[in-house]
């Protein structure tokens, strides 16, 4: 009789434990001492207050050197016209190398069609160079410059989203974690802001726009409701400003001063700019990256290896518009100069070919002279007795 089948499975409940609850506090050892990458991109059109919220958001980092360690370095991408500020923040032993990316403002011009594609273009190239680093032998040192979150300034004209920003928001909410943010918050009453803001998501849901959703749910009651409290500020409306104001009771803060009095930064009465900061540095920034690596990077990189072979190189989907237009007027260019050189040169052609026709014809002539004064002295030389004198 065969014996019983025994079940291998077995599960250990001791009171001690075999230490397997330890392995959060190991993770923790591994990224404080890595330290973390975050690359934030602000974007929007001309003078909407970008730059100005990056120094209002990073002040006390970047300009309190005593309190951090900060190496600053700045460069500029001429070729797409975007500005990139590294900086390395070190906070309680925990290290963060963050890359500020300002992109050139749009809607400045008539035509503002495909005034975008720079961004998105360059979006994509990081991808691309991420993913061109990873099918190397060696990936040590890999630079990673995948932007984790876009903030997308909306300017507040306090009705809804132009087409300019719906056109935009849809190409970048499919690349990146996109967070629509309301500039200059201070220009609109409570009451037209909180419309603004209505009027924006009815506009988002109804075109499909993806947009940047933190995770809300939490064994932590009071995460939970923190994250709630975070999500129903979206979009986010912030007020930019790097100046000490004081207020009616004798308070410094940042702001801005009115004769009505003081609009602050980090008044949650007045803006949502406490509530983004603890999105974007305190809350959710681990997340952001989670993100930006397991669904974005990964979407772009299935969708690269489906339609590419192996080692092949991307081929150029989105071409910049004022490129483009300089291309074309050269090429015309080019074609016009072409055609009046072959003109030019079809005159010339022209010219040598009468004039070789005209002195063939005086060649002729003057051979027929020359045998006819032959003629005429051989027909003398024969009036008086020599013949042939004239023979040779």
């Amino acid at each position: 009789m065969a014996p019983a089948a025994t079940d291998t499975t077995a599960t250990t409940a001791t009171t001690s434990g075999v230490g397997v609850a330890h392995l959060p506090n190991q993770r923790h050892k591994i990224v404080s001492k890595r330290g973390a990458n975050f690359t934030l991109m602000v974007c929007g059109e001309s003078g909407v207050g970008k730059s100005t919220f990056v120094n209002t958001l990073f002040t006390t980092a970047i300009k309190d050197m005593k309190k951090h360690s900060l190496r600053h370095q700045k460069q500029i991408e001429k070729t797409v016209e975007i500005e990139i500020t590294k900086a390395e923040l070190e906070e309680k032993n925990f290290n963060v190398k963050l890359t500020i990316i300002d992109t050139p403002g749009f809607g400045d011009y008539v035509n503002n069609r495909d005034s975008w594609m720079p961004i998105v273009e360059f979006l994509d190239d990081q991808h691309e160079a991420y993913m061109a680093q990873e099918q190397q032998p060696t990936r040590v040192g890999m630079i990673d410059m995948r932007v984790h979150a876009c903030l997308y300034f909306i300017r507040p004209n306090g009705h809804t989203l132009k087409p300019l920003d719906i056109e935009i928001m849809k190409h970048l909410g499919s690349r990146v974690n996109l967070i629509p943010v309301i500039a200059k918050a201070d220009t609109l009453t409570p009451q037209d802001l909180a419309k603004f803001k209505r009027n924006i998501l009815d506009v988002i849901d109804a075109q499909q726009i993806r947009v940047y959703s933190c995770p809300i749910e939490s064994e932590d009651e009071s995460v939970t409701a923190s994250n709630r409290d975070i999500m129903s500020a979206m979009p986010f409306s912030v007020i930019g400003s790097t100046e000490d104001v004081v207020t009616a009771d004798q308070r410094r803060v940042k702001g801005r001063q009115y004769a009505w009095g003081c609009a602050e930064v980090e008044n949650e009465d007045h803006c949502d700019f406490k509530k983004l900061r603890n999105l974007l540095i305190r809350s959710h920034m681990h997340d952001l990256i989670y993100t930006t690596e397991d669904l974005h990077y990964e979407n772009y990189r299935q969708i690269q290896m489906e339609t590419r072979k192996f080692g092949e190189a991307k081929q150029k989907k989105y071409e910049n518009p004022k490129h483009k237009e300089q291309e074309e007027r050269l090429r015309l260019a080019f074609t016009e100069q072409v055609k009046k050189e072959e003109a030019r040169f079809r005159q010339w052609e022209t010219q040598l070919v009468n004039e070789r026709d005209r002195l063939n014809k005086d060649l002729e002539a003057q051979h027929a002279k020359i045998k006819a004064m032959e003629n005429e002295l051989e027909g003398i030389y024969h009036m008086h007795g020599r013949p042939g004198a004239m023979r040779r």
